[in-house]
């Protein structure tokens, strides 16, 4: 078990050589599925393909535990998801990883604009959970700037996921004060590669 500190790090240099455009230094090859995994960190992040975790930190094959979903949402499978890799695998960092251009955030933009009648439960139920990260956005000057206000919704969300991890889990803040485990936030730049971690949320 390596500690959240350092894999923060490894996954900073990963994300540094996916920028730079080189190769992990040890690729794991793919083999029969029969080793151990022992994931570094588990990442909660978007479905968007063009956010592939393992490339985008520059890790191998079993080097993390990707849960991946539309919005990087918090429902009760994506915590139960961390808290089942995090108490079996021991894994000390969790990550909620949101990307610029979100889309599932400019849906529930665009549906605080003017709410859809016909929307599928499905497709709302994923609305609702990103609504209260940025319906107080709505109400500021940055209603009027798109850009910043889907910069800053992305943001909002993602800190959203953070704190719902940090404090709507018994076994998460339970890890977080007696075992080392570390929940922080990032946003994934399509335009550059870049992944920017913040703490404060």
């Amino acid at each position: 078990m390596i500690s959240a500190e350092e894999a923060l790090q490894r996954l900073r240099e990963g994300n540094r050589r996916f920028v730079a455009g080189t190769r992990s230094p040890d690729p794991q090859p793919g083999g029969n599925g029969t080793a151990e995994q022992e994931p570094i960190a588990i990442i909660l992040g978007c479905s968007d393909a063009r956010v592939p975790a393992e490339f985008v930190f520059g890790q191998g094959l079993g080097d993390l535990f990707v849960i991946r979903v539309a919005g990087n949402i918090v429902a009760p499978s994506q915590v139960g998801s961390v808290e089942f890799a995090a108490t079996r695998f021991h894994t000390r960092l969790v990550v909620v990883l949101g990307h610029t251009q979100c889309g599932a955030v400019l849906a529930t933009l665009d549906e605080l604009r003017q709410p859809m009648e016909d929307q599928s439960l499905n497709l709302r139920s994923i609305v609702d959970r990103i609504r209260p990260s940025i319906a107080e956005l709505m109400q500021t000057e940055l209603r009027d700037d798109p850009e910043s206000l889907i910069q800053h919704a992305v943001h909002a969300n993602v800190a959203y996921a953070v704190d719902h991890l940090r404090h709507g889990s018994e076994v998460l803040e339970k890890l977080i004060q007696n075992e080392g485990l570390r929940v922080v936030g990032a946003v994934y730049s399509l335009e550059t590669g870049e992944v920017t971690f913040f703490d404060d949320v």
